[in-house]
């Protein structure tokens, strides 16, 4: 799942990308019975509304809460995108291919492009993975965007200038709904969220506060807990434990304060180095341009499993064990239980 870093970093770029574009048409293929009546564009209905409140609106910013991707619009109306376990979003241009067996024409964007593609006998894909998809980058063959990655598009928004933000969902497990922007913290997927371990406000003791709200609970899986602390996952929580030297299945009441210190210290280094590196492509993860994050080669525990600890000096060999049904990974050398 992309965690904060993925996160900023799709964030920074769209809002370089998108302000002052105007929504010509929105798209999507999501129809689950799970969610019927439900507020989010898999249910039918709801996406009606979603694409009369949003279609003709300008873009205003982008930014980020937690893991959530928050697309401000003109006349008052914003979005809220959580890409969840394998979405990414991207940014190019885009044509629907007529060959594909899943092809429809859901609205106007693809009924204004058919015309466009009968003149074409056949839709030249050079990377065989894209022959099925509805929606293929109309890009050169070397663009990033074709990376079979992303080529899950199940939403789309396409502005005037002829360019569009999709949406690769392999799992289809990605959040979408819209909203009154003046009520954006009492939204359930906002409001409950914890504090933002980069901001100025977010200190030592912030810290320490938080991860007491559960004295007994091993620290890995507290780090997680998006009521506790914002945007952390698997991941970062595995490297800044490695980093700080806690055991994953520390419990938080044992810990001692120069420790908590250094976990502190950590968490700002390694999260800072995982948005420098424009996040963790070790699955899915791509940035807006279709790109690989490069943070993946960053790891001194995440799936090092059997590998020689990195620590100077330290003899220990990475180990994996299940936290809260999650892998987590860790030195059993030099990471102490507390």
């Amino acid at each position: 799942m992309p965690e904060l870093p993925e996160v900023t970093t799709t964030a920074s770029i769209l809002n370089r990308l998108l302000p002052g574009l105007k929504i010509s048409s929105v798209w999507t293929d999501y129809n689950s019975p799970f969610h019927k009546g439900k507020d989010n564009i898999k249910n039918p209905p709801y996406f009606e509304k979603f694409k009369r409140n949003v279609t003709g609106k300008k873009i205003i910013s982008v930014s980020r809460r937690g893991k959530n991707v928050l697309i401000e619009l003109s006349e008052g109306i914003s979005l809220l995108i959580h890409m969840k376990m394998t979405g990414h979003l991207l940014y190019g241009t885009y044509k629907t291919n007529p060959n594909s067996p899943n092809y429809l024409i859901p609205n106007k964007i693809t009924n204004s492009q058919k015309l466009k593609d009968q003149k074409i006998q056949k839709l030249k894909i050079k990377n065989s993975h894209w022959v099925n998809e509805i929606w293929t980058p109309n890009e050169p063959s070397m663009s990033p965007l074709w990376d079979p990655f992303n080529r899950f598009i199940h939403f789309v928004i396409c502005f005037e200038n002829g360019k569009c933000l999709v949406l690769s969902d392999v799992r289809k497990f990605a959040k979408v709904i819209y909203f009154n922007t003046k009520e954006i913290d009492d939204i359930p997927d906002i409001k409950k969220l914890g504090p933002e371990p980069l901001e100025k406000s977010f200190t030592f003791k912030k810290l320490k506060e938080r991860i007491l709200k559960r004295p007994e609970r091993p620290i890995k899986q507290t780090l997680m807990m998006p009521e506790i602390i914002a945007g952390i996952g698997n991941i970062y929580s595995d490297e800044m434990l490695w980093a700080s030297g806690i055991h994953p299945l520390s419990k938080p009441k044992n810990i001692p304060d120069k420790d908590f210190k250094k976990l502190y210290k950590e968490m700002v280094s390694v999260l800072k180095k995982g948005i420098d590196f424009k996040g963790d492509s070790t699955s899915d993860y791509r940035t807006p341009s279709g790109e690989r994050g490069q943070f993946q080669h960053q790891h001194k525990a995440y799936r090092n499993t059997g590998k020689p600890c990195a620590k100077p000096k330290c003899k220990g060999v990475i180990s994996r064990i299940k936290v809260g049904g999650r892998s987590a990974h860790f030195c059993p050398r030099h990471q102490i239980k507390f």
